[in-house]
């Protein structure tokens, strides 16, 4: 039965691999698991830094501040 979930195979250095391996005996965890881990890590650290750069971007000196019930109505 093929699964959902895509499957994306990745190369590393030897160097690489090995400081997986050892990553995840510590944390006694699956080297593809960590891997997945630190991925999505690494994507919600892009996210949170696109929204930051946009959330300036819409930064506006002197903007006029709403209360938060307000702005919530």
């Amino acid at each position: 039965m093929p699964t959902k979930n895509p499957r994306i195979n990745i190369t590393f250095d030897q160097e690489y691999s090995e400081l997986l391996t050892t990553m995840a005996k510590k944390r006694r965890q699956s080297v593809s698991s960590l891997a997945k881990d630190l991925i999505l890590e690494a994507l919600e650290r892009q996210e949170d830094m696109a929204l930051s750069e946009l959330a300036e971007a819409r930064d506006i000196v002197k903007a006029k501040r709403a209360k938060h019930k307000d702005a919530w109505k």
